[in-house]
């Protein structure tokens, strides 16, 4: 792939940009926001002068309801040899661009498996979908070259690439990803109203469970108008559960012996599938779930303190996983939580403790 064109330059379509840009594509780039391609094309994206040749691949980075309209323009105008968006949700579009008779054959729909909370062209970056997963959805007519161009752009950006169905890519999408999103966001919204007080005892688990809820509200509404039904009847099955808990923990407060018992068995059950369902999500490397052991490091509020706490680490010789930070507001020290693979955590809290670290 020698050229490109990103249509559509907010979070996604700009990260895409900056990943072909730093590995020698020429990105050209369009946007009806003429801030927002400007931003984008200053960061380094791509030119948002027009290309004079065809290029090699376009990508359709615009909400879901309008990739059918905006293939059908752009392929009228010849700009491609192969069409391809990074649309969140793949049925509704397919169906849009065969409504709109777009040329099926050179173009396959995709979407990249990453994002961010923030929005807009000033939170892309060029490694957002490195180690990720990305859906393409062939139509039944789309021609290999035009598949392994998409195959292309998917290695440039540094993602794994799922072959799906548009349907059963929706299916997935409303389970792992949008379903999570509506649920946060309720969860989020009983902090609205309460007392401050309990606002302040908030903890990782409260921060972790409602991350994606600082989300721009009118993205999500796009994203979930495109797959409402499918979200629909995961929170119905949802509701129901939701329903099966609250009966277990109303007898878990009767006082009734049998009662008590009876509702701990159910939310006992209840967190066990939880416990199942947790450990079904793929690890990092090889795609099979991985456990891991988290070693908590009681850290000071200085300059340069996490700096040496990561060397020490380096120390023991044991990678890393994952780190976390837990920083209760106006106070001098926090924790740290490294995450290392499971069996690792002894070699590496003996050597952070003969540094000098305070273990929890």
């Amino acid at each position: 792939m020698r050229s490109a064109l990103v249509v559509g330059t907010g979070l996604v379509g700009t990260s895409v940009a900056l990943a072909l840009s730093e590995r020698g594509v020429a990105v050209h780039l369009r946007d009806v926001d003429p801030v927002a391609v400007r931003t984008a094309a200053s960061l380094g994206a791509g030119t948002v002068d027009g290309s004079a040749d065809v290029v090699d691949l376009a990508i359709v980075a615009v909400p879901p309801a309008l990739v059918g309209r905006i293939l059908a323009d752009i392929q009228a105008e010849g700009v491609a040899r192969h069409y391809t968006d990074v649309a969140s949700v793949k049925a509704g579009p397919q169906q849009d661009v065969i409504a709109l008779e777009c040329d099926t054959v050179h173009y396959v729909g995709g979407h990249p498996m990453a994002g961010a909370e923030r929005s807009g062209p000033l939170a892309a970056r060029a490694n957002l979908f490195e180690g990720r997963t990305w859906v393409l959805t062939p139509t039944p007519d789309t021609e290999t070259e035009t598949l392994n161009t998409a195959l292309e752009l998917v290695a440039l950006c540094g993602a794994t690439p799922v072959l799906m169905g548009a349907a059963a890519h929706d299916r997935a999408v409303g389970l792992v990803s949008h379903t999570p999103h509506v649920v946060a966001s309720l969860v989020a919204m009983r902090l609205e109203q309460a007392e401050e007080r309990a606002v302040s005892l908030a903890g990782p688990g409260i921060r972790d469970l409602t991350r994606i809820a600082a989300s721009d509200p009118q993205l999500w509404v796009d994203i979930l108008s495109a797959n409402a039904g499918v979200v629909a009847d995961i929170l119905e099955g949802l509701a129901a559960d939701l329903d099966d808990a609250v009966a277990g923990l109303r007898a878990m407060a009767s006082t009734d012996d049998a009662k008590r018992s009876g509702g701990a068995q159910i939310v006992e059950g209840m967190l066990r599938r939880g416990n199942t369902g947790r450990a079904r999500i793929p690890g990092k490397h090889d795609g099979r779930p991985a456990r891991y052991e988290a070693v908590a490091v009681l850290i000071g509020d200085q300059p340069g303190e996490l700096a040496k706490l990561f060397t020490d680490a380096d120390r023991a010789g044991i990678n890393i996983e994952d780190v976390r930070l837990e920083h209760s507001t106006g106070q001098l020290a926090g924790l740290v939580f490294l995450s290392v693979a499971q069996g690792a955590a002894v070699g590496l809290e003996e050597t952070l403790r003969a540094r000098g670290w305070r273990l929890r």
